[in-house]
Order: C-alpha cells, then structure tokens, then sequence
C-alpha cells in the first residue's frame, strides 16, 4: 500500500487545482491553535513541530511540542473530517516545501474519484490511528507521574 505522502503527493492533485505548493522559512507559523481553516499539509521536505497551549494552576501557559514531523507526512487532516476550530500550532523548524490541500475540495476530489479517495482515507485513517495510540501511551505516563508527584500511588 502506498504511503500518505506518495498518495497525497499523486501529481493528478495538482493538476486538478486541489494541491499548491508553498514554501516557508523556518520560525513560521503554518497553523494557529484556534483558527478556523480547513486546509491540510504535506511535507515534501523540513520540519514542523506541533505544540499546544497549557494552562497551568497558577494561570500560566506553557506551549509544550507534542511531536515533530518530517518529510511525507502530513498534518491538518482532521479539517477532512471536522470544520471545528484547529487543536494545536504548527511552526517550520527548518526551511520547508508544503503541499496545500484545501479540505472540501480533496473531500469532494474523493467523492468524484472513489476508488483512489478510499486509499487516502485508509491510509489517513492508519495515521490517525498510529497517532492516538501514541497520544494514549503518553496520557497513561503522564497520569502515572502525577500520580507519583501527589503520593497518591501510594493509596491504591
């Protein structure tokens, strides 16, 4: 099975005005935590990093990074499935070249062409699958550390 960046990186995406290529410098902003686009991202080359505001007890925010990302992977792909509001900001770590996807035009692309719509989704759908058992792992750790750092473990 092909990849999410060999699919996405399909040549008929642009050539059908679905896909656009961008360029960015490192240090920029690509998504906004709270923003309201509906655009998905391919890496075709560099680095981004997604982070996302915390607020702590005493009303301070720390913008810790949940992941780095790199060449054929994507991200903004839950603008496929959901117009909410973005969940995390994304920021060039290096220089960057995008593939830009405009979500209700891929949508409607896969609508139009089943058959290749079905492998992209598959392969999303295994991204996102990977992606959230990564996330269970790391709230099971972080619950078992604040366990500890309360001496709550102790009780149980």
């Amino acid at each position: 099975m092909p990849s999410i960046g060999e699919l996405l990186g399909d040549h008929r995406l642009k050539a059908a005005g679905i896909a656009r290529e961008r360029h960015l410098d490192s240090g920029e902003i690509v998504i906004q935590e709270g923003s309201d686009d509906r655009v998905v991202y391919l890496i075709q080359r560099g680095c981004v990093r997604v982070t996302e505001r915390v607020e702590l007890e005493d009303r301070r925010h720390i913008q810790p990074g949940i992941c780095d990302l790199g060449a054929n992977e994507v991200f903004g792909e839950l603008s496929l499935f959901d117009p909410g509001p973005r969940l995390a900001t994304v920021m060039t770590l290096e220089p960057c070249d995008l593939l830009v996807f405009d979500a209700r035009a891929l949508a409607g692309y896969f609508d139009q062409q089943p058959d290749f719509g079905y492998q992209v989704l598959k392969e999303l759908f295994r991204v996102l699958s990977s992606r959230l058992r990564q996330t269970d792992r790391r709230v099971g750790a972080l619950f078992a550390w604040g366990l500890k750092a309360h001496g709550i473990d102790k009780h149980l």
